[in-house]
């Protein structure tokens, strides 16, 4: 039996309790609300593989508890099951964040495929993640659960923005980020320092982690463009 837990959000009765049923003769622990509001405060209770979700909900639309969902959890799988089916509303739950989109009438072993593959896709995502609780390059390492280094300069206790800015561009190794994206994941919205900020931290990340400062080998600044990490 798998321990997957499933969020199912469907108003509509007889068609919840077929696809709660089919769910759950593949092994799967499902949780179940009829509304947008009972679907956020089910979130809220536990850990999810999967969020099935419904757009025309009573209380709040799929779309809006999309939103929320993500605000909260940036990694759960999430796919709608609609019978809202216009090119402008699959790109606007897309755009939302979720993972994928089937309209009805659907078929049911096409939604059980789709929710396999969703579920194995946020396997590989959840190991990936778990990988990235520590790192080593170039007799460096990095925990990302303490904030501790190992540098050439022996142990130093990082602070929360420099291990956030350290796990993206890591996590992007190779690909140059730019100033702009830096800020909006590491800082947020809501907050406006100056891209010299980022020059600070990437200088403080060379004399961390670099034997030459002057040549650096792993944290690179792209003129005019961003930052890259390379082993």
């Amino acid at each position: 039996m798998s321990s997957k837990h499933i969020l199912l959000v469907e108003d509509e009765e007889h068609l919840l309790k077929t696809i709660q049923l089919n769910l759950e003769l593949e092994g799967y622990s499902v949780s179940i609300a009829n509304n947008g509001i009972e679907a956020l405060k089910e979130f809220r209770k536990g850990e999810f593989n999967l969020i099935i979700l419904d757009v025309m909900l009573p209380e709040m639309n799929g779309f809006d508890v999309c939103e929320q969902i993500r605000k909260e959890n940036t990694t759960v799988p999430l796919l709608f099951l609609t019978a809202k089916g216009s090119s402008s509303d699959k790109i606007q739950g897309l755009k939302l964040g979720a993972d994928d989109y089937l309209t009805k009438p659907f078929n049911l072993e096409e939604l059980l495929l789709r929710v396999q593959i969703l579920l194995k896709r946020g396997n590989l995502q959840a190991e990936s993640k778990k990988q990235l609780e520590t790192y080593s390059f170039g007799g460096n390492s990095i925990n990302f659960i303490t904030y501790e280094i190992e540098g050439i300069n022996g142990t130093t206790q990082l602070s929360k923005k420099e291990i956030a800015l350290l796990k993206l561009l890591i996590e992007r190794k190779g690909e140059v980020i730019s100033r702009e994206e830096i800020l909006d994941s590491v800082w947020g919205k809501d907050a406006y320092p100056s891209s010299r900020t980022i020059d600070n931290y990437i200088l403080a990340f060379r004399k961390y982690f670099e034997k030459n400062q002057r040549d650096p080998l792993h944290f690179n600044s792209i003129r005019g463009v961003g930052y890259k990490f390379t082993e």
